[in-house]
């Protein structure tokens, strides 16, 4: 079947989370519900006719590296031309640069849209969209003139370059230099990995965020540098000319075969400093929150197009009798069946709210008035390391349960079933394992003495969410606020994933009741209440467990 753009699912979505108060804001105020609606039909038009179509012949015929140059997928141009041609790379950039000035809770509904037609394609924007937040934030005034247009109407794209061979979550332990010309610019020298997007065709230039070391330089994150190089170096006064840098390989993936995954080599490049020496970390975190959000959205939009599939098959395929009718009847229709389909749709609108809920915090804290920023941003920030996992997670377990629902069908390719799974695998690796998402969680979230956290909870207590479940939640909280750090490690994993189910038990609740003619929402909130509240309740406890079952043994050991 084809993608179709769940646009009642997003306005429940926004009803649930009270996105209407960003257009009474002065920052925001051109977001009113007609130009949500707007928005949201032209983006899912796009989404349907022309990015769907995409979506199986990148995965038949990926990126491909010639001569040098990475070639993109068959109709990836048109694609991505089309994605220019309305605007959408800069829907949240400011107008000043050329953007829309939209906030981030639209954005998000956009990405999701695209992330569901064809994810290979989205996330050249996406990364496109995390730069310009970062050069809005971090960059000289000269680069913003320069370049920020350049990236905010797509004709330029972005990339970011943290990883390298020995260094990947130990961003610390990267070596890559830059040596200071004397004008203004570095030579900028090291290799860096897993860089999506890094190079193709389909734009006139492509700008790389990099990480590196100038001389002398602190060790590990408090000695890393943020540079920006540009793949050809184009100033308005001279013609362009390559820059020193590459495309060494492209990776052969598991998914993803239309998203060109590059080794870089830098070899002396040119490039400038953006943000303060050795404070490059700091201004790449404002990207990788961007990010993380992001792909918490890709995760959300796999998992709505395999619902879409996986309905669409369970209606038409006719095996067994089944309990509602005579004879063979529809799989649909089979309670095991029922459980798949349902668990698939809780989690995908559960994770769908909790992502624009971020979002809406993160632009509140933007536009609500003064005195209330620093809490909306302190909401925002507490939802992001949970958005992330548990909406990549939750892209994950939905795939799986279409290819269940498909049957030997979803183990063979043309049903497109396979394709979602083997897509959105790596969302759970990259801009952060969900293992980090949840340190963070605990860690730097927690680091207030929980007060983000414990206002989250409170909201939900004050909404009448299960007393036992959010009880559990809290005792969790107090627990980790007190244990040892390699405890609290132990059971952040799990800690993540309950709050995620008791945050996903308030949205649902009040879906149903803001619509209580709506037997889907009331079914929904139901069914989590019944079979995932429970687990919550379990994921507390192990989140308690400690670390100590874990190191009983030596790794060496657990070999057979």
């Amino acid at each position: 079947m084809s993608y179709r753009a769940p646009l009642d699912a997003f306005r429940q979505a926004m009803a649930v989370i009270g996105s209407q108060r960003l257009a009474e804001t002065a920052r925001f105020s051109e977001a009113t519900p007609e130009t949500v609606e707007a928005v949201l039909g032209e983006a899912g038009r796009l989404a349907a006719d022309v990015l769907a179509p995409l979506q199986r012949p990148g995965d038949l015929h990926p990126a491909r590296l010639e001569n040098g140059v990475v070639r993109s997928s068959p109709g990836y141009a048109d694609g991505y031309a089309a994605i220019v041609d309305g605007g959408w790379v800069g829907i949240c950039a400011d107008a000043a640069h050329g953007g829309m000035g939209l906030p981030q809770t639209l954005g998000s509904a956009v990405g999701e849209m695209f992330a569901s037609s064809c994810l290979s394609l989205s996330l050249c924007p996406l990364l496109s969209q995390g730069q310009i937040d970062a050069l809005e934030n971090h960059a000289p005034d000269w680069i913003r003139a320069l370049w920020l247009p350049k990236l905010v109407s797509g004709e330029w794209t972005g990339t970011m370059n943290l990883t390298e061979p020995q260094a990947g979550s130990d961003v610390g332990a990267l070596t890559s230099r830059a040596e200071p010309v004397g004008d203004g610019s570095y030579k900028i020298s090291g290799q860096k990995i897993y860089i999506s997007w890094g190079d193709h065709d389909m734009a006139g230039n492509v700008l790389h965020l990099v990480l590196a070391r100038l001389p002398d330089a602190p060790p590990g994150t408090r000695g890393v540098s943020l540079f920006i190089v540009p793949k050809r170096i184009d100033f308005d006064d001279g013609p362009a000319r390559p820059n020193s840098l590459r495309v060494v390989s492209l990776e052969h993936k598991l998914g993803l075969h239309g998203s060109p995954t590059c080794v870089m080599e830098f070899d002396g490049a040119v490039g400038w400093l953006v943000g303060p020496e050795n404070g490059g970390m700091a201004c790449m975190f404002t990207m990788m929150n961007n990010a993380r959000l992001g792909v918490g959205v890709q995760g959300v939009g796999i998992a709505e197009a395999a619902c879409q599939k996986a309905l669409a098959f369970a209606l038409e395929r006719k095996q067994g009798r089944t309990p509602t009718g005579n004879g063979r009847g529809p799989i649909a229709d089979h309670a095991d069946v029922r459980r798949m389909l349902m668990q698939m749709q809780v989690l995908t609108t559960v994770s769908r709210m909790l992502c624009l809920d971020c979002a809406f915090s993160l632009d509140m804290a933007r536009a609500a008035p003064a005195a209330d920023r620093d809490a909306w941003a302190a909401r925002g920030a507490a939802l992001t390391p949970i958005a992330k996992s548990f909406g990549t997670d939750a892209g994950c377990a939905v795939a799986d349960l279409g290819i269940q629902i498909h049957g030997g069908m979803g183990f063979v390719e043309e049903t497109g079933a396979a394709q979602l799974l083997r897509d959105v695998r790596v969302t759970t690796i990259y801009e952060g394992t969900n293992g980090i998402q949840a340190l963070d969680l605990v860690g730097r979230k927690l680091a207030d003495g929980g007060a983000a956290v414990f206002a989250l909870i409170e909201e939900m207590r004050a909404a009448a969410i299960s007393d036992a479940a959010l009880n559990a939640l809290d005792d969790a909280t107090r627990w980790m606020l007190d244990a040892a750090p390699q405890d609290r490690a132990a059971g952040a994993s799990a800690y993540l994933e309950a709050f995620a189910l008791v945050l996903g038990a308030r949205y649902l609740e009040r879906a149903a009741a803001l619509a209580p003619e709506d037997g889907r929402a009331s079914a929904l909130a139901a069914f989590h209440r019944a079979r995932n509240l429970p687990q919550a309740i379990a994921l507390c406890a192990e989140a308690k467990a400690g670390s100590q079952t874990l190191y009983a043994v030596e790794p060496e050991a657990l070999a057979s």
